[in-house]
């Protein structure tokens, strides 16, 4: 055993996959790491030699695997490949927290099992199909979560993702049919998990399954709460008068619920606008393989597996008319974007409205009591902030953000394939979480515990001076204005000045100045 230099520990912990055997070897009983008494014919070849223990561990924590470019060594603990460990080594990008998201991964499960349904049907060896059928329901259910290493950042077609999937769900199926893992026997990972399939497809597809999915489970029902709270205020409020505000100025009455109908009313479309974009979602990129042609599919294979899919999913996936666009394009995913960025923008709007509504307790507008939750501050005791409305705006930054990225992503596509593949989806699916979480926690912990101050919203009503504009019928809109200016300046009402300014009488101003009857059209 050779000598080594004072570097070379350093230089082997740093090696691919060198920290697991490395845990292994320092957390093995220290009674093991003895090493045997030395026989009589070579005690200074057992003091060279490893302790048996430890040699052992070290095989043990790795195996030989291998790519087109060759050889390499993989945690014997871990299903996924050579491909996955060479992505590994060549995108140390971000970390952990960057790990392409769990829904695409979950995504990925459902495709490869339809696929594999779809190939016995076609050929495949049923012995096979059922193992990867298996191996892919691990993934689904999320067993297998932490076989899946591989950042956002790498391949803008999600091959390296993609072969990570391939390699974990042969593995696994390998696993369960008594096999050698790493031996690519009886389960392949191209040949079989991934057959009539290309990344070019495979990815697409599970964007568009990690999209829809998404959208159903965490978007919609959580835009649809918030929505279901806003409008129980609305309605709550309706017989409110209030002071209505334009320019962030003083204007006319309204209620406090017609001013809540407004967020209820961008909440509705907000849903539309998203249900309207699922279409070009439900369209699956299957069967398009490489560049859209389904060069090593067979016919009816695109068709069977978006079946497939749909009857996996609960949703009416279909196969994509055209596999051209589906590669080279991700118009879907950018309008479905767009319509999450419409909703950022009314979400910011409606928690800025309140949050100012809130404003106070004493020097603000004071017209809204919001739930307190928690202390505002480290420093003045006593301070409550609107922190829900404050989670809100910088949801909505963040998604405004992902539109800005998946607008450029989109925008991308070369030829016969886009390569911001994996940036986009990760913004897509970042976006429909943030707006579908915050949603429910606003709606939860704020809005049903909205109150309104009513002494507060009348005492402001009763002083703005754009109950003028209820005189413009009666005495034109110059002398109105010229009672609103000189109310102003004097610092009198509007009645005084009205009555001063020989415009009206007392009767006539009590008669024509009635915020209830100002509230529509007559």
């Amino acid at each position: 055993m050779g000598r080594r230099g004072p570097g070379s520990l350093k230089s082997s912990l740093s090696a691919p996959g060198t920290m697991y055997r490395s845990l292994r070897i320092f957390l093995l009983p220290s009674r093991l790491l003895q090493p045997s008494p030395p026989g009589p014919a070579c005690a200074a070849c057992a003091l060279q030699r490893p302790p048996i223990a430890v040699r052992m561990a070290s095989q043990d924590s790795f195996r030989i695997e291998y790519d087109t470019f060759g050889e390499l060594k993989v945690p014997s603990d871990k299903y996924y490949g050579a491909q996955t460990v060479r992505s590994t080594l060549n995108f140390k990008i971000g970390g952990v927290t960057e790990r392409m998201p769990i829904p695409v991964i979950k995504a990925f499960g459902i495709f490869k099992r339809a696929a594999a349904e779809v190939n016995q049907d076609y050929g495949l060896d049923p012995k096979i199909a059922g193992a990867i059928i298996k191996a892919a329901d691990e993934v689904i259910d999320g067993k297998l979560n932490d076989h899946f290493p591989l950042v956002v950042w790498q391949t803008g077609s999600g091959t390296q993702t993609n072969m990570n999937v391939n390699e974990v769900i042969s593995n696994r199926a390998i696993e369960i049919l008594g096999g050698k893992l790493g031996s690519k026997d009886p389960v392949h990972p191209n040949d079989h998990v991934n057959k009539s399939q290309s990344s070019n497809d495979s990815f697409p597809t599970a964007m568009h399954i990690a999209a829809a999915t998404e959208v159903h489970e965490v978007l919609l029902p959580g835009l649809q709460k918030l929505h279901d709270a806003l409008d129980a205020k609305s309605k709550e409020f309706s017989q409110i008068i209030k002071i209505g505000r334009t320019h962030t100025q003083d204007a006319v009455p309204l209620t406090l619920g017609q001013e809540f109908s407004a967020y209820v009313q961008q909440l509705k479309y907000g849903m539309a606008r998203i249900k309207a974009a699922l279409p070009g979602v439900y369209e699956l990129a299957a069967g398009g393989t490489a560049v859209g042609t389904g060069l090593n599919t067979r016919i009816g294979f695109a068709e069977k597996v978006a079946a497939k899919v749909a009857t996996l999913t609960g949703l009416p996936f279909v196969t994509a008319p055209n596999k051209f666009e589906a590669l080279a394009a991700h118009d879907a995913l950018v309008e479905l974007s767009g319509a999450m960025n419409t909703i950022a923008c009314s979400l910011m709007k409606i928690a800025n409205d309140i949050r100012f509504l809130g404003s106070g307790p004493r020097s603000g507008l004071g017209e809204l009591i919001l739930p307190e939750n928690e202390p505002g501050s480290s420093i003045m005791p006593g301070k409550v902030n609107p922190t829900q409305c404050e989670a809100v705006t910088m949801v909505a930054a963040q998604v405004m953000g992902n539109h800005v990225a998946v607008t450029v992503g989109g925008s991308n596509g070369h030829f016969e394939l886009n390569v911001f593949k994996p940036m986009i989806i990760k913004n897509v699916l970042n976006s429909a979480r943030l707006l579908g979480d915050v949603s429910v926690s606003f709606a939860h912990n704020c809005v049903v515990g909205i109150q309104a101050n009513v002494e507060r919203i009348n005492k402001l009503m009763s002083e703005s001076l754009m109950l003028v504009t209820a005189l413009n019928p009666h005495i034109g809109y110059d002398k109105a204005a010229k009672i609103a200016k000189t109310a102003h300046k004097n610092g009198s009402t509007l009645k005084e000045t009205a009555i001063e300014l020989g415009y009206l009488t007392a009767e006539q101003f009590d008669e024509w100045v009635k915020p209830k009857d100002m509230l529509g059209p007559k």
